[in-house]
């Protein structure tokens, strides 16, 4: 299966598993989505990555994603992911122009020069990017 957006894939994906309260989640690995998935685990959203080597009946090397919930109420700790650059429309940044998202809160996860990051390492080395996804 071939799909256009692989990162907004990824996102959906994430969002579709959270909703039916599934514990982890596999998606096919990539090097963005691996990068993805490790600042999402550094900034607390989700549990675990491990990379999942490829087995006889998948040839494709998978990501394994262990998703995160609140202990008392069982709700998904990401209230909401979105996808803001697509591939048809991408959105750009200014390192001067990034601000707190949801006061603090959430982040948004940009790619830069220096690599993926998240807004708030982004403003502390002072460079701008292709804006991914926020998140919260």
């Amino acid at each position: 299966m071939y799909v256009n957006d692989p990162i907004g894939d990824f996102l959906t994906r994430i969002r579709n598993a959270q909703m039916a309260k599934h514990s982890y989640l596999r998606v096919p690995t990539s090097k963005i989505k691996q990068e993805l998935a490790n600042i999402l685990l550094e900034e607390g959203f989700i549990s675990s990555v491990e990379e999942l080597e490829k087995e006889e009946r998948n040839p494709v090397a998978m990501l394994e994603v262990g998703l995160k919930y609140n202990p008392k109420t069982n709700e998904p700790i990401i209230s909401e992911i979105k996808r803001i650059s697509k591939p048809g429309r991408k959105v750009y940044i200014k390192s001067k122009d990034l601000h707190p998202y949801k006061n603090g809160f959430g982040s948004f996860i940009l790619t830069t020069s220096q690599g993926v990051m998240t807004d708030r390492k982004a403003r502390t080395l002072n460079v701008g990017g292709e804006l991914i996804c926020s998140i919260w």
